[in-house]
């Protein structure tokens, strides 16, 4: 038997190798999770089990990903998704339940020596079944950049309403499973206590939430700051398991209070760290549950509880949302999103299990089903457009169709810059060519911004600037240069990627946040990349240098240098204890100064003979006394010399031991 701390140790292990191995063949991390949980669980080589310890962080995993949602969602959004949450989402888990309950007792009427079940361990089944898995669904579509698109807003309304439903549920199976006379009065007092909670939480909380974070802040503490964001998500999750309700809906209102706030995006980046560490921790213990020798064994019935929830489930949620009016594109996209088993199910299928509801055999067939349904879903998720392509006529008119207004809108464009992103920087860019009389195109994935902008007479069309189809549509073989507007590297490089096919010669200049991404959005073929951080930098020194009384002259052609020997001079600086962690993580260029002390290695060598650079960075200041020296490959260093390193963090580190030891 391990102790917790041995425990911790073999999980954080098998993570880290599961995960590098699928980052090389280039699979989703969090199927890397699940498989090590597998192979490590009891059902595996028995090297962990799951137990409390598990449980704990699996569930804080959850709680976490739940308050950064949270984040995303204020509360007059939240309220203006009503009908999705409460109309489309209930209609989903009250079928989804009625037709498991109407399967069960077919099944038990017909066939009952293949499977007996009675209407309460179908109800408990419906239940558990109905559930989606928000950590893996909510993930991809963050990683794909949609859970703003249409689809991904339906598929978070729905799960939202699951979450929320888990709590009458977890109340009914027990009830149900005594006595059904005592049904009402435990729900009606659930419900006051569930309502009492949030009313609490969401009115009282979001006053005091704003002020309380500005005593906060105004101690300019990143350790209190992070103290005080760690005790609200867990506050918070711990006040509504008080009442009844699951930890993960209470992270949920505590981070839709604190999207409320100015610090939403401080706070979005500090709990990354936890979220993602405990959310892999979750999902290996998914992956514990599932008995391969089980699935060997039973491997038709597994089969069969694996395809027909999945079908049942997305059938059922691609008609519902077509029904309330959404396009078929949209409505099989969010049954593909939603068709998988979730954290939740297997919550109350073990709560089923200990009420000796089922047979003991069947629940593991049908935990086997729902893991492997879990296992599936990175890869449906990843095909969904293709998926949709196949499976509906319609949706590929309409692609066609988008495709082909975006082509008769710029038919007769020549040598035009083709904008990708048409938000607040692709406006300002279409202006300025506009007043030069060059022609230009848009690409945006917002419709609503895309209807006011073409009613205005702006050239833009609804489309996917990562596509390969949208490219070719709005003429990139025409084009004079591709502007990417937005700053996503990853959506950066897929169009680097097809621009590069479609049109080598073509000019492509992206934005970026900062320098961490310049490198390889270089190498991906950008002609230009242009960092906000640093160009907002060049423009405050110059406006600070025209003020001074430099000469405008001498200051242009100082920015002129910089952006000439691209950002060179300007890329890292040095990191202090403010800077977020987050930060000295992404920015791969630093600044580093070592000081030379007595018996340092450097002493009395050239800089040549240290051969910094095959270390991984650069001198860029050497420094003696009061004296700036020009960097130099013959210079000697002394001791109390002052050398600046730039490079990688793991560079940098090499170097100063090369100078140092």
């Amino acid at each position: 038997m391990f102790s917790a701390l041995e425990l911790t140790l073999i999980l954080l292990s098998a993570a880290v190798l599961g995960v590098v191995a699928f980052r090389m063949l280039h699979l989703p991390p969090m199927l890397g999770y699940l498989v090590v949980g597998i192979v490590i669980g009891p059902h595996g080589f028995g090297m962990a089990t799951e137990n409390a310890t598990t449980h704990v962080l699996a569930e804080f995993g959850v709680v976490f990903l739940m308050f950064s949602i949270g984040l995303e969602f204020s509360l007059p959004k939240l309220i203006s998704m009503r009908r999705t949450v409460f109309g489309l989402g209930m209609a989903q888990v009250l079928l989804t339940i009625a037709a498991t309950m109407v399967f069960g007792w077919v099944m038990a009427r017909f066939l009952p020596q293949l499977v007996d079940i009675s209407w309460r361990a179908a109800f408990a089944l419906g239940g558990a079944l109905a559930m989606s898995s928000t950590a893996i669904v909510s993930k991809l579509l963050t990683e794909r950049l949609e859970l703003d698109s249409p689809h991904g807003r339906q598929i978070f309304g729905i799960l939202l309403f699951q979450d929320l439903a888990v709590v009458p549920l977890l109340i009914l199976v027990p009830a149900l499973a005594k006595n059904t006379q005592d049904l009402l009065p435990t729900l009606a007092l659930a419900t006051m206590k569930a309502g009492i909670v949030l009313v609490l939480l969401l009115v009282i909380g979001q006053r005091l939430m704003r002020g309380w974070f500005h005593i906060v802040v105004k101690r300019r503490s990143q350790e209190l700051f992070m103290l005080n964001l760690l005790l609200i998500t867990l506050g918070a999750a711990w006040i509504t398991e008080k009442a009844g309700l699951s930890l993960a809906l209470g992270a949920f209102v505590a981070g839709m209070l604190i999207s409320e706030t100015e610090y939403r995006h401080q706070v979005e980046e500090d709990i990354k760290p936890f979220r993602d560490v405990l959310l892999g921790l979750f999902f290996i213990t998914v992956g514990m549950l599932l008995n391969v020798r089980l699935v060997l064994e039973n491997w038709w019935l597994v089969l069969l509880l694996l395809s027909g929830p999945v079908l049942l489930k997305f059938g059922l949620i691609a008609a519902l949302t077509r029904l309330t009016g959404a396009s078929t594109g949209v409505s099989l996209r969010t049954g593909l999103g939603l068709a998988q088993a979730g954290e939740f199910g297997f919550v109350l299928l073990n709560q089923a299990g200990g009420l000796q509801l089922m047979d003991p055999l069947l629940i593991q067939l049908i935990l086997a089903s729902m893991v492997l349904s879990m296992l599936a879903a990175p890869f449906i998720i990843a095909k969904s457009d293709a998926i949709v392509m196949k499976l509906s006529s319609n949706e590929w008119m309409m692609q066609s169709l988008a495709l082909t207004q975006i082509a008769t809108r710029t038919m007769t464009t020549q040598q035009h810059v083709l904008i990708a992103g048409f938000g607040r920087t692709g406006q300002s860019l279409a202006k300025l060519l506009e007043e030069e009389g060059i022609a230009y195109h848009a690409l945006d994935l917002d419709p609503d911004r895309v209807r006011e902008a073409q009613a205005a007479g702006a050239n833009v069309s609804y489309g996917d600037a990562a596509r390969r189809e949208s490219l070719v549509a709005a003429g990139i073989h025409r084009a004079a240069a591709l502007v990417v507007t937005y700053a996503s590297t990853p959506s950066a490089l897929k169009v680097l990627h097809f621009a590069h096919e479609l049109a080598p010669a073509l000019p492509v200049i992206v934005r970026s946040h900062d320098d961490s991404e310049l490198d390889k959005l270089r190498e991906a073929g950008a002609a230009e990349v242009v960092p906000e951080a640093l160009e907002g930098s060049l423009m405050l020194a110059s406006h600070a240098l025209v003020m001074l009384g430099v000469p405008l002259r001498r200051v242009v052609h100082r920015v002129q240098a910089a952006r000439d020997e691209r950002y060179a001079s300007l890329r890292g600086y040095f990191h202090g204890a403010s800077d977020a962690p987050e930060d000295a993580e992404h920015l791969h260029v630093r600044l580093h100064s070592v000081t030379l002390p007595e018996g340092a290695n450097a002493i009395g060598k050239a800089l040549s003979a240290l051969r910094l650079a095959e270390a991984g960075a650069e001198v860029t200041i050497v420094r003696r006394g009061k004296s700036r020296i020009e960097v130099k490959p013959e210079i000697v260093l002394q001791a109390g010399d002052i050398i600046v390193l730039r490079g990688a963090t793991e560079g940098v580190a090499r170097a100063e031991e090369r100078l140092l030891k």
